[in-house]
Order: structure tokens, then C-alpha cells, then sequence
């Protein structure tokens, strides 16, 4: 009775091996819902448990670890390495970061909007990059999130370039011109709640917030998708716009991001 027990166990903790160091991730690699689903629900669930931490602190961790103080090129490797290796998070990650290099070098804006903060990756990202005298707005809803993406922020030494606002995207747009003293912006990056890119859109325009030639930049835009957004830049006579393929964060799985220039 005993070595049969203990067979089962061995045997039931080999299939655990496999099922977690395997199939599960060959699995989620190449599908991007089941990689939203593990990593998203499951994997994150379970590691919030065993370490009694959130996934946006572990992050913050990794990157006091392992980055230079100062150094935001450092401070986004070191984020990039942390997903890869050690668990999954929804940045815009290394591959389409760097399609987001290059549309915002080309750019080169003034006043950027970001929507969706989420730990501060994509905002160091974009701001290392832009001149001096440039401003940057990025807007997170969650205060969890925010707080973690202040300290990524700083650390990355660039919160002089930063303004972080809590709150709804659509309570915020229509108090920037008068909050922040914004005519427009040069460059707007969507990366938020995807069901929330068609209404803020058409609200940044209704506020007098685009001007001819703002380039809009939206993440994820096949997986999850944003097929109400795409619907409307894709057909609208005020854009145009073009679709980067690439891969979803840290997988192999398809997801891409659309570039849309307003053209008043």
C-alpha cells in the first residue's frame, strides 16, 4: 500500500514537471489567449499567494536588483530579462518596443499622452527617448499600478520628463488643456483597457487634443484585439493608418500595433 502511494506521487509530481516545465509553456508561446489565460490568471494568481506580493512589486524588485540607477536603458533590460525568464507581464515588451522606437524617433514629438501606465516600462521607453524640453503625460487608473510606476520611473531618472495622473481616461482627457496647459499632442500611445481605444480616440478628438499629422500608436491590437478601434481608424477619412506585425510580449504568439496618422 505504501509503494503504491508512493508510486502515484512520484509518478502524479513527473507529470506536474512536465505539465508546468513543457506543454505549458511550448503551449502558451505559440497561442496568445492561452498565454493570457497562464500567465494572466493562473500563473500570477499563484505567485501573488506564495510570495505574498503583486506581480507589479516583483517587477520593481527585479528591476532595484539588477538595473543602474539612472540608466533607463538598463532599467528596460532589466524588466525584459525578468518576463522572459521569470514571469510574463503585459509590457509592450522588447519585440514591439522596438517598432515603438522607431515610430516615436521618427516622430520626435514634443507632447506625448500615454494611455494605460500600467508598471512604467513603456513610459521609460518612451521618455529616454524624447529631447529635452519635452513633456509626457501617462495616465494609469489603477493606483497600485501608478504607485510602482513612479518608482520605476525615478529610478530609470526620469521623472522630470514624467507627469503620472491617476484616474479614468475619460474623466482626464477633457481636463488637459487646462490642467497641464496641452494645445495637442505630437504622439498618443494606447495601451490601456483595449474596449476604451475607439471612445478615448474619438474623445481626444472632440477635445481639440489631435492636430494634423499626431501619430497614434496602439498596443495589442490583435491579441486581446481592439477590433472597434481598428474598424473605425481603418475606415475613418481622418486617419491613415498601417498595422506592424510582431509578436505578443515575451511569446511567439501573433499580435501587432497600428499607426495612425490624424489627418484633421
Amino acid at each position: 500500500m505504501l509503494w503504491s502511494l508512493l508510486a502515484v506521487t512520484v509518478v502524479s509530481a513527473a507529470v506536474l514537471y512536465v505539465l508546468y516545465h513543457w506543454l505549458i509553456p511550448t503551449a502558451v508561446q505559440s497561442s496568445g489567449w492561452l498565454a493570457l489565460l497562464w500567465h494572466d490568471v493562473i500563473h500570477e494568481r499563484l505567485l501573488d499567494i506564495m510570495t505574498g506580493t503583486s506581480r507589479p512589486q516583483r517587477m520593481l524588485k527585479a528591476v532595484q536588483k539588477n538595473a543602474t540607477k539612472g540608466d533607463p536603458q538598463s532599467v528596460i533590460s532589466a524588466i525584459d530579462y525578468y518576463c522572459r525568464h521569470k514571469e510574463w507581464a503585459m509590457n509592450v515588451g522588447d519585440d514591439k518596443g522596438l517598432i515603438l522606437d522607431s515610430v516615436l524617433m521618427e516622430v520626435n514629438p514634443s507632447t506625448v499622452l500615454e494611455l494605460g501606465t500600467y508598471c512604467g516600462y513603456s513610459t521609460v521607453r518612451i521618455a529616454r527617448l524624447m529631447s529635452p524640453g519635452s513633456k509626457l503625460i501617462t495616465v494609469e487608473f489603477n493606483p497600485a499600478f501608478a504607485e510602482v510606476a513612479r518608482q520605476i520611473i525615478a529610478y530609470a531618472g526620469l521623472q522630470d520628463k514624467v507627469t503620472l495622473v491617476e484616474g479614468s481616461s475619460g474623466d482626464l482627457i477633457p481636463k488637459m488643456k487646462e490642467r497641464f496647459g496641452i494645445k495637442y499632442f505630437d504622439f498618443v500611445f494606447l495601451d490601456h483597457w483595449k474596449d476604451s481605444y475607439a471612445p478615448d480616440t474619438k474623445l481626444l478628438e472632440d477635445c481639440g487634443l489631435l492636430k494634423k499629422g499626431t501619430v497614434l500608436l496602439a498596443d495589442n491590437v490583435i491579441c486581446p484585439g481592439a477590433p472597434e478601434y481598428l474598424k473605425y481608424v481603418r475606415n475613418s477619412p481622418r486617419y491613415e493608418s498601417r498595422y506592424y506585425k510582431s509578436n505578443l510580449e515575451y511569446t511567439k504568439a501573433e499580435d501587432g500595433l497600428e499607426k495612425s496618422v490624424f489627418l484633421g
